[in-house]
This record gives C-alpha cells, sequence and structure tokens, in this order.
C-alpha cells in the first residue's frame, strides 16, 4: 500500500487540485471523528447497555457541530470531481466519434460506473458481511444489549452513501444547467430549498420537506461545479453569509443549534435536511476556501501529499468500518468487565484519548481485510459508440434501486431479518432483506450498464 501511494504520489500531474484531495481526506476523518466522540455507552441499573448521544447528555456541546459537521465539504468536493470526470469522458466520447442518443446513453452509463465503483463495491461488501453475521446471530438465539444497538448503528451511515448515490446521477442534467446559467444554477436550487421550509414551516404543507433531501444537498454539490470552473472568488464573502444566515435562522426561526439529528428532537436540521443547514453548509466551502493557499503550500511537501494519497485510497473502506469498531471496542470492554463510566464524567473524557487510539487501531485492521474492493478497476467507453441497447435506462434503474436500498437499510438496520422489522422511508415502509435486494440488484444493473467495448480507458 505504501509503495503504491508512494507511485501514485510521485505520478500526480502539475494540474491536479491537491487540496480537494486533501478536503475529502479531511472531511471524511472529521466525521469519523465526531462519531468516536458523541458515542456515549452507558451501562443501566439492569445490566443492560444502551447508546447514547453526548450532545444529548451535554447540551451545550452541540454548537460543536457547527464545525464538526463536515458533509457538505465532502459533497461539495463531490461536485468538482464529477464534473472533472463527466467532461473528461464526454471529451473522449466526441473525439471518438460518440454522438446521438446511444452515445449519450453510453456515456451516461459509463460515468455512473467510474463514478460508483469506489463507493458501491465497499458498500455492498459490507452490507453482505453485516447481513451475514446479523442472519447467524438472529439463528443462534444471539441478541440483546449492544449487539441489537450494534446492528442498528452501523446501518447509520449508509444515508451518506444513499445522497451521494444521487448526486452521482444527477450530475449530467445540473452540469448541463450549470453550464449555462452558472451561478443561476446554484441560486435556483437554494431558493428551491428556502421554498421548502416556508411551505414546511410557514404553512404546514405535509411531506414537503423531503425534497430538501435533493435540494439542500445537490446545492451545496453545485458549488463544486463552482469549484471546477476556477469559483468561487471570493470564498470569504459566501463564509460569511452563510454563516449570518444560519445564526439568524437558528436565533429567530424554528431551527436547533445543532447541525446534526439529535434523539427525540421535533425538528431535526439533518434529516430532512433544512435551509439553516444549507447556510451552515455555505459557510463551511467558504471558510475551507478561504484556507485554500496556505494549504496548498502545505502539500507541496512530499510526505504530506504521500500521505494525502493513501488515505484517500481507503477513505470509503475506513467510513464504512469505523462505527463496527467503535462498537467492538466497547462491546470488548463489556466481556472484559471493564466498568464504563458516566459519559460526559471526568474519568469518561480521560478516556476519550485511549478508547479513540483503540478504535483507530481496530479500524486500520479491518481497513486492510477489506480495503482491496474499494480498488476501480478499468472503465471504458465503447470504441465505436455502441452501447448495449436500454444502457441508460438499465444505468438509471440501477442507481435508483441502490438508493433506496442503502437509505432503507440505514433507516431500519440489520436487526430483526427474520421479523419484518419495519422503517419509513419518505412515506413507504421498507425492510432490511427488501433493502438489502434492491442494493445488490441495483448495483449489478449499474455495473453490466456501464461495460462497454474495450478502448480508451476513461478516467
Amino acid at each position: 500500500m505504501a509503495s503504491s501511494a508512494h507511485a501514485l504520489a510521485e505520478a500526480t500531474p502539475a494540474s491536479r487540485d491537491k487540496y480537494v484531495d486533501l478536503l475529502r481526506v479531511a472531511s471524511l476523518g472529521t466525521v469519523v471523528l465526531g462519531h468516536w466522540l458523541m458515542a456515549a455507552v452507558s451501562v443501566r441499573g439492569d445490566g443492560r447497555a444502551e447508546v447514547g448521544n453526548l450532545l444529548a447528555v451535554e447540551p451545550r456541546l452541540q454548537l460543536l457541530t457547527w464545525a464538526l459537521q463536515v458533509m457538505p465539504v465532502f459533497f461539495f468536493v463531490g461536485g468538482f470531481s464529477h464534473a472533472l470526470s463527466y467532461r473528461s469522458l464526454r471529451r473522449k466520447a466526441g473525439e471518438n466519434g460518440e454522438n446521438g442518443e446511444n452515445g449519450g446513453g453510453a456515456l451516461y452509463s459509463v460515468f455512473l460506473r467510474a463514478r460508483l465503483q469506489r463507493l458501491l463495491r465497499p458498500t455492498v461488501v459490507f452490507i453482505g458481511v453485516w447481513g451475514a453475521l446479523a442472519l447467524a446471530l438472529q439463528l443462534a438465539g444471539r441478541e440483546g444489549g449492544l449487539l441489537d444497538v450494534s446492528l442498528r448503528l452501523v446501518a447509520q451511515p449508509l444515508w451518506f452513501i444513499g445522497i451521494y448515490l444521487a448526486m452521482v446521477a444527477f450530475t449530467p442534467p445540473l452540469l448541463r444547467l450549470h453550464e449555462r446559467y452558472g451561478w443561476g444554477a446554484f441560486g435556483g436550487l437554494v431558493a428551491a430549498a428556502g421554498l421548502v421550509d416556508v411551505l414546511r414551516f410557514g404553512f404546514g404543507v405535509p411531506y414537503v420537506e423531503f425534497l430538501n433531501f435533493a435540494f439542500v444537498w445537490l446545492a451545496v454539490h453545485q458549488l463544486g461545479f463552482l469549484r471546477a470552473d476556477g469559483k468561487p472568488g471570493r470564498p470569504y464573502l459566501l463564509a460569511g453569509a452563510g454563516l449570518a444566515g444560519a445564526v439568524l435562522l437558528v436565533a429567530y426561526g424554528p431551527y436547533p443549534l445543532s447541525m446534526v439529528g439529535m434523539p427525540g428532537e421535533k425538528i431535526s436540521n439533518m434529516a430532512p435536511p433544512t435551509f439553516a443547514l444549507l447556510c451552515h453548509g455555505l459557510w463551511l466551502v467558504g471558510g475551507v476556501e478561504s484556507l485554500r493557499g496556505p494549504a496548498q503550500r502545505w502539500l507541496r511537501r512530499p510526505r504530506v501529499w504521500r500521505a494525502v494519497v493513501a488515505a484517500n485510497g481507503v477513505s470509503m473502506t475506513a467510513f464504512l468500518w469505523h462505527l463496527t469498531a467503535m462498537l467492538g471496542v466497547y462491546g470488548a470492554l463489556l466481556v472484559l468487565g471493564v466498568r464504563l463510566p458516566e459519559p460526559a464524567t471526568g474519568v469518561w473524557w480521560a478516556q476519550v484519548p485511549v478508547r479513540v487510539v483503540v478504535a483507530g487501531v481496530v479500524t486500520a485492521l479491518l481497513v486492510t481485510v477489506f480495503r482491496r474492493f474499494e480498488q476501480p478497476s478499468a472503465v471504458v467507453l465503447g470504441e465505436s459508440g455502441v452501447s448495449p441497447v436500454g444502457a441508460r435506462p438499465a444505468a438509471a434503474l440501477g442507481v435508483t434501486l441502490c438508493l433506496f436500498g442503502v437509505l432503507g437499510l440505514s433507516m431500519v438496520g440489520f436487526g430483526g431479518l427474520l421479523e419484518g422489522r419495519t422503517a419509513v422511508l419518505i412515506a413507504v415502509r421498507v425492510t432490511a432483506p427488501v433493502a438489502v435486494a434492491m442494493t445488490l440488484v441495483g448495483w449489478l444493473l449499474v455495473e453490466r450498464a456501464g461495460r462497454g467495448r474495450p478502448a480508451a480507458a476513461a478516467t
């Protein structure tokens, strides 16, 4: 792995935006660390373990989510990468004479497969391993306590995979809108997100809030398109406007302080996303862009860049398995009879560094086992522009099934596979087996639709 990272670092073209790679690693790393810190595991009087949220135990710490809720940065980086990838494929398709409806279908399906390989393959493996483990535990009659909580919690981060799938799927049409209207396309998504909240909070329109799963996150994603074009030119203005908007909305509106979901709250800034979360995302994007200059100078150091390249190669695997590692550490402590201190006490805080280091070591071991599934294979365009009949519909159906499958699984978890346990995804009830099946079928459709005849490799 180290030699591979070294070779990739040495082969990095001068035109590559290294800061974007750093942001990708840093944003996922911050999410992982935040999850480890927020987990407040305790043992009740009856001896059963439960997992709470540190931010609920210490509400004053919710202000930290204004710095630690960095998923908008990752989605911003995604927009940048998706724009470059699609434009590269489009240029190569033009060079190969791939035009017209059939060529467009090939381009779309190949683009989906190219962007989703490193996302879906490790995700499918994660789902398969946890699904098999959950089934074996249920058949063996092993349930209760931390185990039940783990079967539910380890699937929760999959919501991020679902949102990211939607961003990839909508990249071609939204990129065309961006190339035609520029800031206007971004402004339209922002206005739509604001209108949704007006209808939701001002007029009580039911179910309209779910539209902001698209409008809020796609607006942040659209900022990545602008970055790909060398904008925004004055990021501090974006940061200032976003921060001011978030402060005013939280201070005078119905929005909670926390930028992550809290147990039992009536209104969450996260699920579904609110306009306050969009403002938060704008200030974060503007803030990190303001740091671009010094960060780029730091990235010129060979050792720093090699570390970023190595981390990028396993970042999705680490993200998928980090909760498994954390819960495994707590489970081992309980099995060994170690007394867990009450969350947010002095003893609890003193143990935080040790728990984080051990969770990091366990995550590294899991990455060693599963990292090979994150390595993409070559993705190519058809040599004559001829793609399989129905490539575009198959690809679109595949990514849709994956999207709903992983979102459903993030809500219902892996518990109760044989009991038909359900969760409500928007207005539809889903079970874990159905969600798993949708994900697997969708992944196979995307893989099949994106395979063309061997030709020049698409980057």
